[in-house]
């Protein structure tokens, strides 16, 4: 039980958070929030209610009484030794009377807290989720730390959960098209379905290599939980290539070399992806870091660049980075990948490519429709992650919106954390409450244990600030624009970015100033 001080208040909670099991007693409390310090979950300290994601449960609350100037805190036995709870306040679940539809496009984590927050919140009629996945909603962040494991091992959700919520879930049902003025969606399968109200968080996929030999065989992207068991399988003992040196791809790196003694690897602006205990014996990695038509995130862009921190500790591994490399053309031999040429005539062997150069929002299906995007294909949202189609709510992936700490220009953030957000606050506005969205984006990356936390947006940063050492990997950063933070990341430095978060989401400005 983590018992919590607030003026002359006391409450009693949970001492752990849901999401991974942070203890809450390092964590930082603002006012009525606690915010967790790993991966910025926040709760009501009166409720233990969220109020911040990832987390998808609350924490316990318990009575607290105050006698003769000690404190009591009640609870039953049983209360304390079982998990995370739901939500506090009993909903009615599907009645059948309620004929009225919620149709969610997507099997993410957008569309789900969607779902929950619609039960939460007390609607009654019919929830469908259709998906093209094989699977209930998974934790998509775990694919490329520990990639041994089973897709039921990363579920997020069971079926009979969503069973008993009255939510129905669809796999393998992908949309192919939306007629707007009827209310339907049409489905690969030749299957209709009418919707009173539409929630499109189709999410977004790896972009695809456009080289020659980019159709050969081992030739792979990392997206499912089979595609990161086939990765592990292939990739085990050798020559492994990642194209792209962002959060993706480092990640892979790491998560091989932690099951790995050996890793020679290039690197062409690659994503890097880590592959964490377990996971292979040797994996010879190359990185290539200068794919033209990757644009990594902030944040990890200064970190790489630096020379230090990250690459570093992958380099100190065994990974080798081909920094501003081009990747011309793909080799093979019997049909399967062999050889990486690069624009500087170097040849790299590789018996498996991970190509993590970025990805391209899943909206293809609504080309030729009234509904509006942007040049990338992300569809437009306001901050009620309402459409410009009248019932049709976006969110995750797949939307571009309004950023608070952007002065109000639009972004696609692809954070698991954000995609929650906006599934909450699209089943707000679905419900007509007129609730605005209101978060600071959150985000983090492990590598070889170590954690980077990332909160804000650093988009158009002209500055940072730098506290701590790189070198001995212990920092945290600013980054600034138009003379403000905006974005914060660190490494072994926690609470700091929880605390950042907390302060941004006040609406606080930190000045340059401040955090020098």
């Amino acid at each position: 039980v983590l018992l919590v001080r607030n003026k002359k208040e006391f409450s009693a909670l949970g001492s752990k958070c849901p999401h991974y099991g942070a203890p809450l007693s390092k964590g930082v409390l603002r006012g009525q929030r606690l915010r967790c310090p790993w991966h910025g979950a926040c709760f009501n300290i009166r409720t233990g209610d969220i109020e911040e994601y990832p987390t998808l449960d609350c924490i316990s609350s318990f009575k607290v009484t105050v006698e003769d100037g000690k404190v009591f805190v009640t609870a039953k036995k049983k209360v304390l030794t079982l998990p995370a709870v739901i939500a506090h306040e009993p909903h009615l679940g599907r009645c059948l009377l309620n004929q009225n539809t919620m149709l969610l496009l997507g099997g993410g984590v957008a569309a789900l807290v969607c779902a929950e927050t619609l039960r939460q919140e007390g609607f009654t009629g019919r929830i469908i989720m259709a998906t093209r996945e094989k699977h209930v909603p998974y934790d998509k962040s775990k694919l490329s730390k520990e990639m041994d494991l089973k897709a039921e091992d990363v579920y997020l959700r069971k079926p009979e959960f969503l069973s008993a919520q009255g939510i129905e879930f669809w796999t393998e049902k992908e949309a192919v098209s939306v007629d707007f003025q009827k209310q339907k969606v049409h489905f690969m399968d030749g299957s209709s379905q009418k919707y009173h109200q539409l929630l499109i968080a189709t999410g977004s996929h790896s972009s695809f290599l456009k080289v020659p030999g980019a159709d050969l065989q081992n030739v792979c992207i990392l997206q499912t939980p089979e595609d990161s068991s086939k990765i592990l399988k292939l990739a085990t003992g050798k020559n492994l290539v990642i194209i792209g040196a962002s959060f993706i791809g480092t990640r892979l790196e790491t998560a091989k070399k932690s099951q790995a003694s050996r890793v020679p690897a290039p690197a062409r602006d690659t994503n890097g992806a880590s592959l964490q205990p377990g996971a292979a014996a040797e994996l010879p990695a190359r990185v290539l870091a200068g794919y033209s038509s990757f644009y990594s995130s902030t944040a990890w862009n200064f970190l790489m660049n630096t020379q230090t921190s990250p690459f570093q500790m992958l380099q100190n591994k065994g990974v080798k980075f081909h920094m501003k490399s081009e990747l011309c053309e793909l080799k093979g031999k019997d049909g399967k990948v062999a050889e990486a040429v690069l624009s500087n005539g170097e040849k790299l062997p590789a018996d498996v490519i991970v190509v993590g150069i970025g990805s391209t929002p899943n909206s293809a299906f609504l080309k030729g429709t009234s509904i509006a995007r942007d040049d990338k294909g992300a569809i437009l949202v306001d901050l009620h992650m309402q459409t410009n189609i009248p019932n049709v709510f976006a969110a995750g992936d797949v939307v571009s919106f309004p950023v608070a700490l952007l002065s109000g220009e639009r972004s696609s953030i692809h954070h698991q954390q954000v995609a929650e957000v906006h599934g909450h606050f699209a089943a707000l506005n679905m419900l007509k409450k007129e609730k605005e969205l209101h978060t600071v984006p959150f985000f983090w990356t492990t590598l070889f244990g170590k954690t980077i936390r990332y909160a804000g947006c650093g988009k158009g940063y002209t500055d940072t600030v730098v506290k701590g050492s790189l070198e001995q990997q212990k920092f945290l950063i600013f980054y600034i624009r138009d003379g403000h933070v905006t974005a914060a990341a660190s490494l072994n430095c926690d609470p700091m970015v929880s605390l950042i978060a907390e302060v941004l989401y006040s609406g606080k400005q930190i000045s340059k100033e401040e955090a020098e």
